[in-house]
């Protein structure tokens, strides 16, 4: 009799534990990847440089002198240089990372909700619900990004705002493909099966059984996705329909320092620098979290 009475006091913890340990298993991996611990130290330094660059930055990133434009870098005050305007490159490229985070990773962000959200809703679905859902997916998706991003930002005119906004619906349908396709698999497994044969709701076997098993893929794949964004936003501002001057905005940087590229090609080259820095971090990042998360072992 007190075997009968304990046995599912043991039994229940199990679930709790065998998702701890895997966990910090995939922590464990992934401090083991030199080069995805390379790639977080950097995504970390420049989120701390966009959270207090007004702070740290050496001069005023805004404050203009035609007397000094274009010096080279290395010069006494200018340590990387100024601008076409005589602004300190520094300090821009400091303030800066600010404004080209926040866009580059709130759209991401967005469209991970929304995106999640609709992929799970027509994965667990099926039939002719998951047809219609992605079947609009499917219209958004044959765009190519750029194009759709470029068509929807110019439909809507330019600014902060409206290039989020463009973004976002840029990458919904990505990741919503991504999340159909992982909650099909996890529809049929055993243990939901289990579940709705035993009576449980949709809703329940979806909070409890589906998420817990797509929401780290989504995630994965989502990450990957900042450094597409954040070239897509620079692009934008580029074009002159994202950010507008005299904002310090690493895009916005790369259109205004164009004409200096025969004068001062270094300067010119720094922001776009800073983009390659940053893209290729979060890439490594997400490469090192999928084979964390992969890995079996």
């Amino acid at each position: 009799m007190s075997a009968v009475l304990t046995s599912p006091a043991a039994v229940e913890p199990l679930p709790a534990q065998h998702s701890r340990g895997y966990w910090s298993s995939v922590l464990l991996r992934l401090r083991s990847d030199p080069v995805a611990m390379g790639a977080a130290c950097v995504v970390l330094l420049l989120i701390a440089i966009g959270i207090f660059g007004p702070w740290i930055a050496p001069a005023d990133p805004y404050q203009a002198s035609m007397l000094n434009r274009l010096k080279p870098i290395g010069t006494s005050g200018y340590p990387l240089g100024s601008d076409e305007l005589g602004r300190d490159m520094l300090s821009r490229l400091i303030v800066g990372a600010r404004l080209s985070l926040f866009i580059g990773i709130t759209p991401v962000l967005f469209a991970f909700v929304f995106g999640s959200v609709i992929g799970i809703v027509a994965g667990y679905a099926g039939g002719a619900v998951n047809s219609v859902i992605m079947r609009t997916i499917d219209v958004f998706y044959a765009f190519p990004s750029v194009l759709l991003a470029i068509a929807l930002s110019g439909a809507l005119g330019a600014g902060i705002l409206n290039s989020l906004i463009s973004l976002t619906i840029v990458f919904i349908p990505q990741i919503a493909r991504v999340a159909e396709a992982v909650t099909t698999q996890v529809r049929g497994r055993d243990y939901v099966e289990a579940a709705r044969a035993s009576g449980a709701s949709a809703f329940t076997i979806v909070r409890v059984h589906v998420l817990g098993n797509v929401l780290g893929p989504i995630f994965v794949y989502a990450t990957s996705l900042i450094a597409v964004s954040m070239i897509l936003a620079s692009g934008l501002s580029f074009l002159g329909l994202g950010v507008k001057p005299p904002e310090p905005e690493w895009g916005l940087m790369l259109n205004t320092l164009r004409t200096a590229i025969y004068v001062q090609p270094w300067i010119a080259a720094l922001p776009g620098v800073m983009i390659f820095i940053t893209s290729i971090s979060f890439n490594l990042l997400s490469d090192g979290l999928r084979a964390a998360m992969d890995n079996k072992g």
